[in-house]
């Protein structure tokens, strides 16, 4: 399997605000099996958005690489093929 373009981002730390270098990405939930369904989250504009399905504020933050967090234990690291 391929590796995914679009940065994916989790939150096993039970976090409120996750910081994101990106403006499109994924938002998983927490590791499987404990994942939810992964929801495409495009911010646009806008510099912060909610999940709508577990609640994590995203927000953007330009100072970060794209595809990457703060904290960095958020990123989900796509497994090699």
């Amino acid at each position: 399997m391929a590796g995914h373009s679009i940065p994916h981002f989790q939150n096993d730390l039970g976090l409120k605000v996750i910081r994101v270098g990106s403006k499109e990405f994924m938002c998983q939930g927490a590791s499987a099996p404990f994942d939810h369904p992964h929801i495409f989250i495009d911010l646009g504009g806008d510099d912060e958005a909610v999940c709508s399905y577990c609640s994590t504020l995203y927000k953007y933050d330009p100072k970060l690489h794209e595809g990457t967090s703060d904290p960095a234990e958020c990123t989900v690291i796509a497994d090699a093929a």
